[in-house]
């Protein structure tokens, strides 16, 4: 996934099973898709490493993480629309929900953690 449309972080904003305190509750939710086809996420006590593959305007992944230190594994589904990143992640045999993010930017970091 070089260079494209998804690369930086997205703020995630909306979760349909989730309430947005939790989404916050560590770190403010997000999801960043680094160069090539890597990339992390982290809503609540949630973290993952993602295997990216990108198809236009869409983007497919895979990830492997933990949620309070026990290992969890799953799939998500995400795309562009608007300027906003919409998408669904699921938890292998477990939870999923789907979500919405905007671009992190100056405007949207305003607890000054950096996501």
């Amino acid at each position: 996934m070089s260079a494209n449309l998804f690369t930086g972080t997205w703020r995630i904003v909306w979760m349909s099973a989730w309430d947005q305190d939790y989404v916050d509750m560590e770190v403010p939710g997000h999801v960043t898709f680094e160069t090539a086809r890597s990339g992390r996420f982290q809503f609540g006590l949630v973290q993952g490493q993602m295997d990216c593959r990108r198809q236009g305007r869409r983007v497919d992944f895979t990830w492997e993480g933990a949620d309070e230190g026990d290992e969890m594994s799953g799939r998500g589904i995400a795309e562009i629309v608007d300027g906003e990143l919409h998408g669904h992640l699921y938890i292998h045999l477990g939870d999923y929900s789907a979500f919405r993010a905007v671009r992190r930017s100056v405007a949207t970091d305003k607890d000054g953690t950096g996501l």
